[in-house]
């Protein structure tokens, strides 16, 4: 049985959400305590307890401590399957960190994944967006060997939530290794901004035209997306994701979500702002895409190695729990201004 202290390195609910999936994977039970130790509010969120129930499902686990509030759970998990899956977070609570928690169980089983997901945010603080998921972190498990795409039903913001996704993942029949280490130059720089009811002030067109313009001051052209979404009759929220693509096949993104008392030319420029960021420091994977890749990177079986502007906890983290429960192994060291993070063979 894997014994996992979740006040350990982030001390968040990471720690939950991967716990579970590798646990999942390895189909070896799993027992973690102190969960989440290390936030204002410990145990168990509507969003953290629908990733364990959902991933439950997905392999037909036998779960024990799992209710909101709790700090301690028993996960023992059965085989993973295929089919057709319900979830529910019933908050804002962010949909992207659930699909985060089931998308590298979803890829190991041996039939077509639909996961339902309803009634929580797509677009969320202290989370990535589910447009950066749809076109940054799915475009780069592609060529890792992994199908999967992301229909977006209704858009979802804080407070109310509301926002519903289906997930689609096909089998993979192997995970290849990930190497890369060139940055390239810059071929294209692409987006796109999301307003939900909010058409009349052109939010999403003003969010476009504000990174628009400080990336032109930059010497970079964008062709950004604009929807003007009407999906949510609850909610009024805005969103707004970039990417680069270069020439040696990098991609690096960034995204903002709007707020209140925030202006939508503040939103546009801040996610400019965090895209040429990592542009300038050359990089082949965005800090946030570089702790995603952790679990998929740990099962290859050959080598893999990538460039990253930063360690974050998070990235600290699951490396951590990679090599605590899945056996790999890594080595991270600084490379001209950078960490080289790679995946030993």
């Amino acid at each position: 049985m894997f014994e996992i202290d979740g006040s350990q390195k982030s001390g968040s609910g990471t720690i939950l959400r991967l716990s579970v999936a590798f646990a999942a994977i390895s189909g070896k039970p799993l027992h973690i305590c102190n969960i989440r130790q290390n936030r204002p509010q410990t145990g168990l969120k509507p969003q953290h307890l629908s990733a364990v129930l959902t991933a439950a499902k997905l392999c037909n686990a036998k779960i024990q401590g799992a209710s909101l509030g709790s700090r301690e759970i028993w996960f023992t998990p059965g085989k993973v399957k295929g089919g057709s899956y319900e979830a529910e977070i019933g908050t804002a609570g962010s949909i992207p960190a659930l699909l985060l928690t089931v998308l590298p169980i979803c890829a190991l089983s041996r039939d077509k994944v639909y996961l339902h997901v309803s009634k929580g945010g797509t677009d969320t603080a202290n989370a990535p967006t589910i447009n950066y998921l749809r076109y940054v972190l799915l475009a780069v498990l592609r060529r890792i060997g992994i199908e999967a795409s992301i229909t977006v039903h209704n858009y979802g913001y804080y407070p109310k939530g509301m926002g519903e996704v289906t997930l689609m993942v096909k089998p993979c029949h192997q995970l290849v290794p990930f190497r890369i280490e060139e940055f390239g130059n810059v071929r294209s720089v692409k987006g796109i901004s999301v307003c939900t009811f909010l058409a009349e002030r052109k939010v999403a067109q003003r969010q476009a035209d504000a990174a628009n313009h400080y990336l032109a001051e930059n010497g970079y052209k964008a062709d950004i997306q604009v929807v003007n979404d009407t999906s949510n009759l609850l909610h009024k929220g805005s969103s707004i994701v970039l990417w680069v693509e270069t020439d040696t096949g990098v991609i690096l993104g960034a995204d903002a979500i709007g707020e209140i008392g925030k202006t939508s030319e503040t939103v546009g420029r801040e996610v400019a702002e965090k895209l040429l960021s990592e542009v300038s420091a050359k990089p082949t994977t965005d800090e946030h895409l570089s702790d995603m890749l952790i679990p998929y990177l740990a099962l290859t079986n050959g080598a893999s190695a990538f460039l990253t502007k930063g360690i974050s906890d998070h990235l600290e983290t699951n490396i951590w729990l990679a090599e605590k429960m899945l056996g790999a192994r890594f080595k991270v060291e600084k490379a001209n201004g950078l960490f080289k993070l790679e995946k030993l063979g």
